[in-house]
């Protein structure tokens, strides 16, 4: 959570403008030098090499790859510190945060946080809408029934709101998510399920569900979770190709699902939604 800046003194007397404390992207001059020198102690000359190899970095001649890593700026220097953090060698060395990077782009105001795993850097977000994701990852992830469902559900994640995000893997592992944590509610002995196929069984056999959810005896108890698949499954828009072109899922589009998806593998590992005896 980015700590809120008490205004400077000479601003809470009136002698001079509050500047802009919003989240900052790329690097900002006033985090440049500390990001410099977290990567500087952070990364030993063996993995340098490595990141300038796997990063495509061409290192001038007489120039350690170490120091040259360290002096670059802006989106290239951040895409050098998610690598680092990403790195693991076969003696067991990693590059994971410690806490000191999570606090520097704290108190820097960055737009970006280290992530859950420490592994890697993501957008910066409200922390209520993080931790809600991060419950559903927990929770699938001591339901055996749920398969992989906090894999996809965290890959997903990853891919909406990373450093570089992909909008059409978040929303296809989104999907991929639901449909773990749904097979053995829905349908269990359907060994090539999708989120079609369920949503096809749902409307075929609305009986055989129930759902948590208090609802009048004239309602329907599984309409919500019925419209919420709907609305993941339909809003998915690259799945196939065809003679037009393949439209890919927006950024914002993606994201949605993401957290749709969040709340539909939550109901079914909770055991909101059940199968009717």
């Amino acid at each position: 959570m980015t700590t809120a800046p008490r205004p400077r003194f000479s601003v809470r007397i009136g002698m001079s403008q509050a500047v802009d404390e919003a989240p900052y992207n790329g690097v900002p001059g006033h985090l440049l030098e500390p990001l410099r020198q977290w990567v500087q102690s952070n990364l030993p000359d063996y993995v340098a090499t490595a990141l300038c190899l796997q990063l495509r970095i061409a290192v001038p001649a007489k120039t350690s790859a170490r120091n040259h890593l360290a002096a670059t700026r802006s989106w290239e220097l951040l895409d050098i510190v998610d690598a680092l953090l990403r790195y693991e060698d076969e003696d067991g060395w990693d590059g994971r945060d410690d806490g000191s990077l999570a606090r520097l782009l704290d108190v820097a105001g960055s737009a970006y946080q280290v992530n859950d795993r420490d592994n890697g850097l993501e957008e910066r977000i409200t922390p209520g809408v993080r931790e809600a994701v991060r419950q559903a990852v927990a929770d699938a992830e001591a339901e055996p029934s749920a398969g992989s469902a906090a894999e996809h559900l965290s890959a997903a994640w990853q891919a909406a709101y990373g450093l570089r995000p992909d909008p059409v893997r978040a929303y296809s592992e989104a999907i991929k998510a639901v449909e773990c944590a749904a097979h053995s509610v829905i349908q269990p002995n359907h060994g090539r399920a999708t989120l079609g196929t369920m949503l096809g069984e749902i409307g075929n056999a609305r009986a055989k569900f129930t759902s948590a959810l208090s609802t009048p005896s004239s309602g329907d108890p599984i309409a919500p979770m019925e419209a919420m698949m709907r609305a993941l499954w339909d809003g998915q828009t690259s799945r196939h190709g065809k003679q037009t072109g393949t439209v890919p899922e927006t950024l914002e589009a993606a994201r949605a699902g993401v957290h749709l998806a969040a709340a539909l593998v939550q109901w079914f590992v909770s055991g909101a939604v059940v199968r009717t005896p």
